[in-house]
């Protein structure tokens, strides 16, 4: 067989190195694969219970479960790199009295945990702090996850290097008979991440209080719904950095609080403070007003941005002095498709159409950005749909609509 020409051997060298790393690389995954441990939990299997699971499962490990009930069914989970995934249906751990540790349906406290398909209901202990799931510390992404008739839906404790993750999960209502119990409570952790979750029917305490240094919430709901009574919709108690985005946030009639959102009141603890409301449907159904924003001052500069945001009720959305705000409206109940049945996108003939303004950029820590431009919007239920481009948009949560 003849030589290769002396131009080509570099190629042939170059495509001989990717060929054995790929080799290398398929090897190692296909490896790796198969040492994981898989577990399947379910009426008919092996393992019958996710307390039994919780007992097996070592790091990295993949926990299938068939759908249904499982009743008094409570786990604490130590591993790192877990997955927990519904098959076949939702889950549903009802906790039925039961609970671990003294804290709730769950708790976790590994790395890089990852729960799909699971609905949490009925969490109570007796000092009131039940939690479907309570987060002591580590890093937790939730997907396609619902709380419901907790005394807390999801809990976490104050650790600086915690991180939580939600996508696409609903906290709503909160167990009756509780007060100043929140739907969603995140500590002092390192950052909270929401993104087209639905968080409703408060009962006194708060839709969502977060005390996280770094907050994103975008392309969600929060509403109490027309019986709902919570006190604040969101708030910030510490201060931090908080990117507010694409979100519909609805104070009801017989809400305990008239600020919709709050940030700041019980004192700065974070050495940055940042408040960012972009493309926010602010609702205030308080018959005699209430208040769009509380912002209490503290010893450190608090940059604020209220841009592109659209209200609607008795109260006016007020910049003081020193923050940036721009393209934001007030609509009036006519302006909506049918406001009375809660579906606040814009009608068609709305003088707000297509009158807001370029935003900009947000930069934040570890070298994060958020083009302060909505690439998705909230879709009912506990969704976010992403959007196409457009040369103008609406202000508000809905502003392709």
């Amino acid at each position: 067989m003849p030589a290769a020409p002396a131009s080509l051997i570099p190629k042939l060298l170059l495509a001989r190195r990717r060929w054995l790393v790929g080799a290398l690389a398929g090897s190692w995954a296909a490896a790796r694969a198969q040492a994981r441990q898989i577990l399947q939990v379910g009426p008919r299997r092996a393992l019958r219970s996710l307390a039994a699971a919780a007992r097996q499962a070592r790091d990295g490990c993949l926990i299938e479960v068939d759908a249904g009930e499982y009743p008094a069914d409570v786990a604490y989970w130590p591993q790192h790199g877990l997955h927990l995934r519904a098959v076949g249906g939702r889950v549903h751990l009802l906790a039925q009295g039961a609970s671990v540790m003294g804290k709730g349906i769950f708790v976790t406290a590994g790395q890089d945990i990852r729960i799909e398909g699971f609905d949490f209901s009925g969490a109570a202990v007796a000092d009131g702090t039940g939690a479907g799931i309570r987060m002591d510390r580590g890093s937790l992404h939730l997907r396609d996850c619902r709380f419901r008739d907790n005394q807390f839906g999801l809990l976490t404790n104050n650790e600086a290097d915690a991180r939580l993750s939600l996508e696409d999960c609903e906290f709503g209502p909160v167990m009756p008979g509780q007060r100043h119990n929140h739907n969603l409570y995140v500590g002092r952790i390192a950052a909270l991440r929401v993104i087209g979750c639905d968080l409703h029917h408060g009962t006194f305490g708060h839709l969502l209080k977060s005390r996280a240094a770094f907050n994103q919430l975008l392309y969600s709901r929060l509403s109490d719904e027309p019986e709902g009574r919570a006190s604040y919709e969101l708030e910030f108690p510490n201060g931090g950095r908080a990117w507010v985005m694409g979100n519909l946030i609805v104070q009801s009639a017989q809400t305990d609080n008239p600020a919709l959102l709050a940030y700041g009141a019980e004192g700065q603890v974070w050495p940055e403070n940042e408040l960012i409301l972009v493309h926010n449907t602010l609702i205030d159904r308080r018959p005699s007003g209430g208040s769009f924003l509380r912002l209490k001052p503290g010893p450190a500069p608090v940059r604020v941005r209220l841009l592109n945001n659209l209200c609607a009720g008795t109260a006016r959305l007020s910049p003081a002095s020193g923050w940036e705000a721009s393209g934001n409206a007030h609509a009036s109940w006519s302006d909506f498709v049918d406001a009375a049945a809660g579906d606040y996108r814009l009608r068609p003939d709305s003088i707000w159409r297509g009158r807001s303004v370029e935003a900009g950029l947000a930069s934040g820590p570890e070298g994060q950005y958020l083009r302060l431009r909505p690439e998705r919007q909230y879709q009912a239920p506990r969704h976010s749909v992403a959007l196409e481009s457009a040369a103008s948009l609406s202000p508000g949560a809905f502003p392709f609509d």
